[in-house]
């Protein structure tokens, strides 16, 4: 061991270097934002006007969130460059921080259209600074005590599923219940805290990071690592299709939000748009490049690469379906399932978010005290910075869980100013019975009401953690102009204007009622993922693992099984039924959601894995890049698809808008299976 590690391992916390723990908040920070601006961009795009939305289609939403999601995975094959060329790994993931700290700064502005998409550009910048960066500091801590590896990446990556976990909880709630703003500005907040403890604990790694390490002049027969191996350097044909495949896949991924939403296609000449025959060029280009090169290495490599490339296939088909999380899925949530609970079951659900809220909390901050106690002395502003966090951490929690032990339900009524419809010709409007068509407005704080006026009463619940009695005035909003009608908060008086504002009157109180956010489904995912983690890895581990393909098999046939509840769940929805109208039992979105986990923890840690055992050491940085690569189109797929939901909706029914996820994934899951001998033969022993 040499004598920097050495030192290191001399301040520990549960066995493992305290700069472990420093990476483990800073990267639940970075997660706790990521994943809580994923849990509430589609929300609020999709959302009405009147609750500060900006009501666009589930399609315009969707792309946007697509290229999005899928520009996060290619950026950190840029940053990764950077950083182990120029700035060094530490120095990178400062500046990521940072500008993302300014991304959802300019997110929290959301009244503006331009500060969003500056936002979303920051975040995609900063992340391909961060993402790559932490992990490589991981790697270099443990250059000399790769036994302890497995070990840390767990407890980082147990990092990562707690602040997913918090962010979409918390952030989620905020942005559903007080307003987007503070939903955004949360996940900002907690990025800038991540950053200053990160940066006045740099001191912490010694040497690592600090700077790029001096190229080592490496012969060339020492780099191959197999008797007949042999070096394929890239010739200039190569670099030019690498360029031109990616220059495509850039413009190809930027231009489909630009011109649903912006109207601005640059790949539309005249009445023709080329934008499909433009993104298969750039595919067939990627392709003739992959061939071309696999072809010039020797068998071994050759047949390996050949076998990731098939995976990487997979992956794409994983992650296109796994990601409408964040888009389809949550519309599902929002807008056809059951999310009101009463009596009994709002006391239960209670009990249980209080439970799974607080206890996770409470074990991240017996970490944090327990770092406190090795680090306190050496690093206390960084220190004192985390444990600010914290403190705010516990009081949103406390604030939550009040509130909704506070949330009750009241029925209060409104009027409406009811009048016949007239013609041009000043005849009533009449309906095919031969009735006159009737149209209804609001009384507002606007309205002028008159005797002569035909005046109808009608009801509506209210759920709010106030204590209102029988006959108080208050407002509401018509906030999709459907009749989805809200109340509106003293904060919010002065961004409705009067003719918005709904007189009304509480008749009674109700009782207990509470509505389940929508993105608070989100959450079941790293909470699943941290209940079953520790049962899968002891399958791995055990004689009953499986082979690679045989994980990729399952992985997929588990998410296959989960849209098919969602599936199953919808068959009460008719095809062309709005939104709210009809919804369903909530229990169909918590088993998509465990299926879903489980097929992702066949499959998301193989694949990694399988890149660093498949391929020489020289060639790892690139076949990640190709990884990437095939996560970003999946994830940009997602999005393509995704936004066919209210179109399928409408021409068919959500039933078979799922099954379209269930088919696909299970037929390919049982291919996976199927050609594991083929796989095993293109391994050449890998295991």
């Amino acid at each position: 061991m040499s004598n920097q590690n050495s030192d290191m391992f001399k301040s520990t916390v549960l066995g493992h270097p305290s700069g472990l723990f420093v990476l483990f908040f800073t990267e639940m920070w970075e997660r706790f934002s990521y994943y809580g601006m994923r849990a509430l961009l589609v929300l609020f795009l999709v959302s009405a006007l009147g609750l500060g939305g900006w009501d666009w289609s589930p399609e315009n939403a969707l792309a946007l969130y697509g290229t999005y999601t899928a520009m996060v995975y290619l950026t950190p094959i840029l940053g990764g460059y950077l950083a182990d060329r120029y700035l060094g790994y530490r120095t990178a993931v400062i500046i990521g921080a940072v500008v993302m700290t300014l991304g959802h700064a300019a997110m929290a502005i959301e009244s503006h259209h331009i500060f969003l998409y500056i936002g979303i550009g920051l975040l995609i910048i900063g992340n391909g600074f961060f993402k790559p960066n932490m992990t490589s500091i991981i790697s270099h801590m443990y250059k000399d005590t790769p036994e302890k590896k497995d070990g840390a990446f767990t407890i980082f990556y147990m990092g990562v599923n707690a602040g997913a976990f918090l962010g979409i909880m918390l952030c989620g709630y905020l942005g559903e219940t007080l307003g987007w703003s503070y939903g955004f500005g949360l996940a900002g907040i907690f990025m800038f805290f991540g950053m200053l403890q990160f940066y006045f604990a740099r001191k912490i790694f010694g040497d690592i990071g600090a700077k790029p390490e001096p190229e080592v002049d490496v012969k060339e027969e020492d780099k191959l690592e197999f008797e007949g191996d042999r070096l394929n350097p890239f010739t200039m044909l190569d670099k030019a299709m690498i360029f031109l495949a990616a220059a495509i896949g850039l413009i190809w991924i930027i231009n489909d939000p630009m011109s649903k939403i912006g109207g601005i296609n640059i790949l539309k000449f005249g009445e023709t748009d080329i934008s499909n025959y433009f993104i298969l060029a750039g595919v067939a280009i990627f392709i003739i490049l992959l061939i071309s090169r696999i072809i010039r290495y020797p068998k071994i490599t050759r047949d390996r690469m050949v076998a990731i490339v098939l995976f990487a296939l997979f992956t794409i088909i994983f992650w296109a379906s796994f990601e409408q999380a964040g888009g389809s899925m949550t519309l599902f949530a929002k807008d056809y399932t059951s999310r009101i609970l009463t009596g009994g079951a709002a006391t239960a659900f209670n009990v249980a978010d209080i439970i799974i809220t607080v206890v996770p909390i409470a074990i991240i901050t017996w970490v944090l005290y327990k770092l406190f106690r090795q680090t306190f002395s050496k690093y206390a502003l960084s220190n004192i910075f985390l444990g600010t966090s914290f403190v705010i951490i516990w009081v949103i929690v406390g604030w939550k869980i009040n509130r909704n032990l506070n949330s009750n339900a009241y029925e209060v009524g409104y009027s409406q100013i009811v009048t016949a419809q007239i013609d041009d010709k000043g005849k009533p409007v009449l309906d095919d019975d031969g009735n006159p068509v009737m149209d209804k407005a609001y009384v507002t704080n606007a309205t002028e009401v008159t005797p002569e006026m035909n005046i109808v009463a009608d009801t509506v619940t209210v759920r709010e953690p106030k204590k209102f009695k029988e006959g108080a005035a208050l407002l509401l909003i018509d906030v999709d102009k459907g009749g989805d009608l809200r109340y509106i908060r003293k904060d919010q008086m002065k961004k409705i204007k009067p003719g918005e504002q709904i007189r009304a009157s509480v008749i009674r109180k109700k009782g207990k009622e509470v509505e389940i956010p929508a993105s608070w489904f989100g959450i079941l995912n790293s909470l699943f993922i941290i209940m079953f983690a520790p049962i899968f890895s002891k399958w791995w581990e055990s004689k009953y693992n499986p082979s690679g393909a045989s994980k990729y098999g399952i992985g997929l046939i588990l998410l296959g099984i989960g849209f098919a509840a969602l599936a199953f769940g919808a068959m009460s929805i008719p095809e062309g039924a709005k939104a709210g109208t009809i919804t369903v039992s909530m229990v169909w979105l918590i088993v998509a959601y465990l299926f879903h986990t489980l097929g992702e923890l066949c499959l998301s840690p193989v694949a990694l894995s399988y890149i660093s055992k498949l391929v020489p050491g020289r060639m790892i940085a690139l076949m990640f890049g190709i990884w990437y690569v095939a996560v970003a189109i999946g994830n940009k797929t997602a999005g393509k698809m995704g936004g066919q939901i209210e179109q399928i909706q409408e021409e068919h029914s959500l039933t078979f808008f799922f099954m379209i996820f269930t088919l696909v994934p299970v037929g390919l899951g049982l291919l996976a299976i199927a050609l594991n001998p083929l796989f095993k033969k293109l391994m050449h022993g890998v295991k």
